[in-house]
């Protein structure tokens, strides 16, 4: 019988391989889990965790929370016995460090856990030489190490396509949003899918002007009558759509 280095290499660090190679070394496997970040069109990246942790539902949820304040603080607070000013104003800066304050607490968390479950967590892009050997580059050593079996769990990025000029130089993704240094300020929201309207309902909310640029229909897969209905409810909070519209460029 062949022998291995490990009876069970993840490639990838979000929710499900980390769930699967913890829990392969609650049975009694050996483990090893690669997780490494590849920076965004815009150099943004992130810890361990993966997708939702970083950029995806848990910060996603914070701005949302932030963002449903506003209503409020605008329209009931004063009624029920709360002393607002005059003129309220979000403090972007403030909100983003909240977020990866909880964010990178989530991250510290991982890694303990990886500790505790005896995983060994390696921080490299892994690549198959063959179906049992991930060949990888640590801190400038190219590495290998062997798996009895292997587990492909490397999620999903958002694309930026390249044959529309100023893209990739100009937008921003939902892995740079949740970090971003500064407010986006009047923004353009391109695509309808429910990321996209995601960001443009915890934008709208907080206060930015937000145009939707949609290619076809709103939330294509979902039910239409709840589709629409979402629809009508951000434009009465102030969203608006372009229909049957995609970028042709972006300019500065």
């Amino acid at each position: 019988m062949a022998s291995y280095d490990y009876d069970f290499i993840v490639i990838g660090g979000g929710s499900g391989g980390m769930a699967a190679a913890k829990e392969a070394a609650h049975l009694g496997a050996k483990v090893a889990m690669f997780d490494y970040v590849k920076p965004s069109t815009q150099g943004t990246t992130w810890g361990i965790g993966g997708t939702c942790v970083n950029v995806g539902c848990v910060p996603k949820k914070l701005m949302h929370y932030a963002s449903s304040m506003a209503p409020v603080l605008h329209h009931d607070a004063e009624e029920y016995g709360w002393k607002v000013h005059e003129k309220i104003e979000h403090d972007w800066q403030k909100m983003v460090q909240t977020v990866q304050n909880h964010v990178k607490s989530l991250n510290f968390g991982y890694r303990g856990g990886l500790r505790s479950a005896k995983v060994e967590y390696i921080n490299a892009i892994g690549k198959f030489s063959d179906a049992h050997t991930i060949q990888f580059n640590l801190k400038g050593e190219d590495k290998c190490i062997t798996g009895r079996y292997i587990a492909v769990a490397v999620g999903g990025r958002p694309h930026v396509p390249a044959d529309i000029p100023g893209a990739r130089e100009l937008a921003i993704t939902s892995d740079d949003i949740f970090s971003l240094k500064k407010t986006p300020g009047k923004t353009l929201v391109v695509g309808a899918s429910y990321i996209a309207l995601e960001c443009a309902g915890f934008l709208a909310g907080l206060g930015l002007p937000v145009t939707v640029a949609v290619r076809s229909i709103l939330l294509r897969g979902f039910d239409r009558q709840c589709s629409e209905f979402v629809g009508r409810n951000m434009e009465a909070e102030g969203v608006r759509f372009y229909r049957e519209c995609t970028p042709a460029r972006l300019d500065k």
